[in-house]
């Protein structure tokens, strides 16, 4: 543990330390490959897609606008938590100051609950593109993505910056070593002496208000879609609608999937290792970032065909 200087807050503590997999320096050399492979992956398909969408004036339309905003969020996010971990697993530099870690705590808080917010909009998007096809233009309109997008920020900007707060009005009563490769709400509040009760308690409410909302209006979409689309008669407008939609529902099962899986490994920690949880936490940083803009360059015609001619201007 390193010595506490004071004049950074109440508790005199100016940095944290990370313990990121201290315990098994194998796992850290096994895990620095893949992971910075997947970051790479994640800024640069995610840096190619929104080029492709600026620049590309067929892509200039809602449903692109917004999945522009969701690779914004996932560059945000892998730039907030995947640099720190592979310096701490190639130079060991575990330490991080007091405000750089409350400044984190609130980024991957927000914007996860931002990016859990943009999938619901853009189900929204799709149901009412399959169920409302007459209507879209007037409804999906710019002014729709604008306001949706304001509404995306402020909500979790502000419902979310409660944690960091309470957090840094909390007596640390010289612990300053957090047992995870990131500053979670409550890895750094359990290093308190206080009671963190209220700490706990806005992050199970606030995470499963916003997070649980988005998750029930997005499979009601979907719900309403595939109800929708086995009305249809008309000869392939199943597949075709189904393909439209298919893309956003994969990305938001599996955004849903390893959200599920944290929880369920952290509700369990004493029946499995305690590194489960914190590398299921660093992974869901990157490896949804990583994947969005893939699978919506595969499955999405319209995207395909900008990189590929951007491509050939390249050229």
């Amino acid at each position: 543990m390193t010595p506490l200087r004071s004049g950074s807050n109440s508790s005199g503590i100016s940095e944290f330390l990370l313990n990121c997999f201290v315990r098994s320096p194998s796992l850290q050399r096994w895990l620095s490959l893949p992971l910075s492979l997947l970051f790479l992956l994640a800024m640069g398909a995610n840096a190619i897609l929104l080029i492709t969408i600026r620049l590309e004036a067929s892509l200039h339309q809602p449903m692109y606008y917004l999945l522009s905003l969701l690779s914004l969020l996932d560059i945000v996010l892998c730039l907030t938590v995947i640099p720190k971990v592979l310096v701490i697993f190639w130079f060991d530099l575990r330490s991080i100051s007091f405000v750089a870690c409350l400044l984190q705590m609130y980024i991957m808080n927000s914007f996860l609950g931002m990016e859990s917010c943009t999938f619901m909009i853009m189900a929204y998007d799709r149901y009412v593109a399959i169920c409302h096809p007459l209507r879209y233009p007037t409804i999906i309109t710019d002014q729709f993505v604008i306001k949706a997008a304001i509404f995306v920020l402020a909500r979790n900007a502000i419902i979310t910056v409660c944690l960091p707060i309470l957090s840094s009005r909390l007596h640390y009563c010289g612990r300053n070593v957090i047992e995870n490769c990131i500053c979670a709400n409550m890895s750094v509040s359990r290093l308190s002496c206080d009671d963190v009760t209220i700490n706990r308690l806005l992050q199970f409410v606030g995470g499963w208000t916003l997070l649980g909302s988005d998750l029930i209006l997005i499979f009601l979409s979907y719900t309403l879609i595939l109800r929708a689309v086995l009305r249809l008669k008309a000869e392939g407008a199943v597949a075709k609608a189904l393909s439209t939609c298919g893309s956003h529902f994969i990305l938001i099962l599996f955004f849903s999937t390893i959200l599920l899986v944290f929880v369920l490994t952290h509700v369990a920690k004493k029946k499995v290792s305690p590194d489960v949880p914190i590398l299921l936490n660093v992974l869901h940083h990157v490896i949804p970032a990583a994947l969005n803009p893939i699978v919506y360059g595969v499955r999405t015609q319209e995207i395909k065909h900008g990189i590929q001619k951007l491509l050939k201007k390249g050229w």
